[in-house]
């Protein structure tokens, strides 16, 4: 069932969709270089879109990971935002557990589309997926009741896989039994490869992810909190998404506080509003608030103090501080990559954030041009639209 939304909210939450792929693409040419001025030597004043080269990483500490990447590339975060965003128009909406697993496992796992850098909860995930699934089969296959020789056992499984890897529930029987049928007549034998697939389906459980404090926790929020924006299954669906790649209490706690910012920003409500909010139940008010002090934008400040790696307890802070001190989305943008270090994971909530604030053009919002800078943006932005349209209907 489409989950309904208020209709006066659709171009903000275009804008804000529309705002973290930019910001991601546009940090990808310095992600992972952790020395500010090296940043500042190399970007100088337009820091964005800069190509990923290997040569900015010859001075100062960095991680060059990007290699192939082009001029507005997104970076993995925004893979996995975009698997997520499959997933919900795929289920007008609704968040749907198991059809977010197999899509995630099939774009980031062997022979998958994905070909980039794979952080440690992605990996970690697709572990825990083989793991699960070897657990299930076990499950199953000590539950199965038709008499079976060990070779009969091995080759139902091997049919049954591919199908309890691409559908669930009531999806499989059907294309099970039609399968095994071409090496066994018997009903019995089909039944019992059933019995298989619906069993391991069961035992795929939803809490796959690592146990990971990164910000792959949060990065991938914006198109799940639009969907539930003004919802109250909005943190339980946040705490669902999250534990299927960050199976970590204090990864899920950041997780429902990034979902309050952007749901107050995305029904309109002020950013200090949105930040206060955010706060409520965030594992570490006292740096949050700290963030928000003083009157001045001073993001490599806060990298400083903060710290500017993947981990949340660093970068929620330094988002903060930016969201609080910054007057327009390409500002906050800038200084994020000035900031250095993991700047396209925090790029996923200041760009939504800065643009429900912002929109789009004039000399605050997205800018136009940057748009058109955006790799797929055709489709991508045709998927925000289909996304944020399926929420404005009843």
């Amino acid at each position: 069932m489409t989950r309904s939304s208020s209709t006066c909210n659709g171009p903000r939450l275009i804008a804000a969709l529309a705002g973290g792929w930019v910001a991601d693409a546009a940090s990808l040419g310095l992600h992972w270089l952790y020395n500010s001025q090296r940043i500042i030597d190399i970007g100088a004043e337009t820091p964005e879109f800069l190509p990923p080269k290997a040569e900015y990483f010859s001075e100062g500490f960095g991680y060059f990971a990007h290699e192939g990447k082009q001029t507005g590339d997104t970076s993995h975060y925004g893979a996995a935002t975009g698997v997520l965003t499959d997933s919900l128009l795929a289920s007008e909406g609704v968040l749907d557990i198991r059809d977010y697993q197999r899509r995630f496992r099939t774009y980031f796992g062997p022979g998958g589309q994905w070909q980039g850098y794979i952080d440690h909860p992605t990996r970690v995930t697709l572990d825990n997926f083989n793991r699960i699934e070897k657990n299930a089969i076990e499950q199953a296959r000590s539950t199965t009741t038709t008499p079976l020789t060990d070779k009969q056992k091995r080759l139902l499984v091997q049919k049954v896989l591919p199908y309890t890897r691409h559908l669930s529930g009531d999806q499989l029987a059907d294309p099970v039994r039609q399968a095994i049928s071409l090496t066994y007549s018997d009903p019995d034998i089909q039944q019992a490869g059933v019995h298989l697939a619906e069993t391991i389906d069961r035992h795929m459980v939803s809490e796959s992810g690592a146990d990971d404090l990164q910000l792959p926790a949060v990065s991938k929020l914006p198109p799940l909190v639009a969907c539930y924006s003004g919802h109250d299954d909005l943190l339980e669906a946040t705490e669902t998404a999250v534990r299927m790649t960050n199976h970590n209490d204090e990864a899920v706690a950041w997780a429902k506080s990034a979902a309050r910012l952007l749901d107050r920003l995305f029904r309109g409500e002020p950013m200090p509003v949105a930040l206060d909010a955010a706060m409520a139940g965030a594992p570490d008010p006292a740096n949050l608030q700290k963030a928000r002090s003083g009157s001045e934008l001073d993001a490599v400040g806060a990298g400083d103090v903060f710290g500017r790696t993947c981990y949340l307890n660093e970068a929620m802070p330094v988002i903060f501080h930016i969201l609080s001190h910054s007057n327009s989305f390409t500002e906050a943008v800038r200084a994020n990559i000035r900031c250095g270090g993991d700047s396209c994971g925090r790029a996923w909530l200041i760009g939504p954030a800065m643009a429900a604030q912002f929109g789009v053009g004039g000399e605050r919002g997205i800018p136009l041009s940057w748009l058109t800078r955006l790799t797929g943006a055709p489709v991508i932005l045709a998927q925000i639209e289909s996304l944020v349209s399926g929420q404005s209907s009843t």
